[in-house]
């Protein structure tokens, strides 16, 4: 079961950033947990100390587990922002983005004026099995009823997800049927994909977006790339925007496709010898050869970071978009006693010039505020406005001048467009007043989609005023008052990521980003710059 992230561009802050940003810049996961050693001391016998009192003498009962847990996390503040402490209760969620699969029904969904309507079922899961379709409106989970009762996404999940093997009971509305169908679906793992798509932007050009560093990451790159290289890719570019991290294993797997063998690609230095550590390019790889350039904006850090400076430093791709987060700390996971998990900072990774990538940490709530920093600095509109340290230059293979100090600075910029920013459109979708109208579209019109086909969609499809003024009057029954000014200001906006969402409620991804990514500022400027890719073997860009 996943469900639909569809994020408009928006900038004030951009809300989408802020929330990819506090759900997790991770890097450095072991594949292993390791167990907790520490020597006990003074310091934990005064705790201890504390902690019995409390228990033993204090006025009232107080719950000493969930004061430990309290006790953990305020200990953590006080290091670094990336060390974190898992409850038990948390650990199989925290894990499942990066292991690439979780438990459940396999659907993905939708609130619609609080009702759980299935978008999709995914293929080959264990809903498809049952027959439960796109429109099914889902308003019992055992005996529980869930329709019209303040639904929310969190809640979705812990209904129907579960352990594989376990059943879930579903009873379901379904469209020209006269009575509920009652479903009872088995659980079982359900696979996330890391490469949201791949296609061939343009005859010899391949696009590929990695959203995250996960432990399937590469095996779905390799695919991606055989599937391109067939369509005759000879130039690739690798969309990183907004992909936080994760498996650093996986981020240096995928520079090792790029790179010449005997090529470093990362190292890291701990306090303890044994997390120091060299990563070097081995045998052949994908794509050596190939002119290659990289995206990223302020949204990719950690892994993304590990990759892009790696690429950057050894002259091997033009990385393109604006500075990336900043994120250089390695954390590893270790098992706590009663099954919650430490994920504690133990070394710092440097690119192969020696750059640490880290931004300044120290006071935690200024570091929570770098990027609403940035952006009041004007640093997403003009390259200007960031001012490197001199005694941080360091040089690339072929001798160009790159920065530490903070985040990866690409090596060509492009601003942020805020006249692609509608606040109209920001409003539509986070009323789910998009995704409703285009699902209800999609789902009206499916058959003669199908029949058209993608490409005379792609080529011909028009969002007309009409439909427009559809979406507008969806939006008003979900609150949102009209605002046509806005609208006329940023109509092209609006049918661009109308016909994108359509597009992916019938051909999925691949019939989405084709069609979205015509906004995508970054991408569309990156496309001119392959000529540019010689200057990479020169001391000047």
């Amino acid at each position: 079961m996943s469900e639909i992230n569809n994020n408009p561009r928006q900038i004030s802050l951009p809300l989408v950033l802020c929330i990819g940003l506090a759900a997790g810049v991770l890097i450095g996961v072991s594949f292993n947990s390791t167990s907790v050693t520490g020597k006990s001391g003074d310091d934990i016998q005064k705790f201890k100390e504390v902690l019995g009192l409390i228990k033993d003498e204090y006025v009232d009962t107080a719950k000493t587990d969930a004061l430990v847990d309290d006790a953990i996390e305020h200990m953590l503040d006080k290091l670094d922002p990336h060390s974190s402490y898992i409850p038990i209760s948390q650990r199989v969620e925290a894990n499942e983005d990066l292991q690439g699969n979780f438990e459940g029904i396999g659907i993905e969904f939708n609130i619609f004026h609080d009702t759980l309507v299935v978008v999709a079922a995914l293929s080959g899961g264990p809903s498809e099995a049952v027959g439960l379709r796109p429109g099914d409106k889902i308003v019992k989970v055992g005996d529980k009823v869930i329709a019209h009762v303040g639904l929310n996404n969190r809640e979705v999940m812990k209904l129907l997800k579960g352990p594989k093997g376990t059943e879930a009971k579903l009873e379901v509305i379904r469209k020209n049927e006269k009575s509920p169908l009652k479903f009872t679906i088995i659980r079982d793992k359900i696979p996330q994909h890391s490469v949201d798509v791949a296609y061939m932007i343009n005859p010899g050009t391949g696009y590929i977006k990695i959203n995250r560093f996960s432990q399937t990451t590469m095996d779905e790159f390799l695919v991606a790339m055989e599937k391109l290289k067939k369509q005759g890719m000879t130039k690739l570019v690798l969309d990183l925007q907004g992909n936080p991290g994760g498996y650093m294993h996986q981020a240096i797997d995928l520079a090792d496709e790029f790179l010449s063998e005997g090529k470093k690609i990362v190292f890291t230095k701990g306090k303890d010898k044994k997390y120091n550590s060299d990563a070097m390019s081995t045998g052949k790889g994908d794509f050596e050869k190939g002119d290659l350039i990289v995206l990223v904006n302020e949204g990719s850090a950690s892994a993304s970071e590990i990759l892009a400076g790696a690429l950057q430093d050894n002259d091997r791709a033009l990385v393109v978009g604006r500075r990336s987060f900043g994120k250089g700390l390695v954390q590893s996971p270790f098992d706590l006693t009663d099954g919650s998990e430490l994920r504690l900072t133990i070394s710092r990774y440097y690119t192969p010039s020696g750059r640490s990538i880290q931004k300044p940490y120290g006071d935690m709530e200024e570091y929570s505020k770098d990027m609403l920093k940035r952006y009041k600095h004007g640093e997403f509109f003009n390259a200007d406005s960031i001012k490197f340290n001199d005694s941080l230059k360091y040089q690339t293979l072929n001798g160009r001048t790159v920065y530490g100090g903070g985040g990866i600075m690409p090596d060509y910029f492009v601003p942020l467009d805020t006249t692609q920013n509608s606040r109209y459109l920001n409003e539509l979708y986070l009323s789910n007043s998009v995704q409703e109208y285009t699902f209800n579209y999609a789902e009206k019109h499916k058959e003669e989609l199908n029949k058209m086909g993608y490409e005379k969609y792609f080529a011909q499809f028009s969002i007309t005023d009409i439909m427009l003024a559809q979406l507008v009057k969806v939006g008003e029954q979900n609150k949102v008052p009209a605002d046509q000014k806005d609208l006329a200001r940023h109509k092209k906006d609006f049918q661009i990521n109308v016909k994108a969402q359509i597009a992916r409620k019938i051909w999925s991804n691949e019939g989405f980003y084709p069609i979205f990514n015509e906004n995508n500022e970054v991408l569309q400027q990156a496309l001119k710059l392959f000529d540019r890719i010689p200057d990479l073997d020169r001391t000047k860009m």
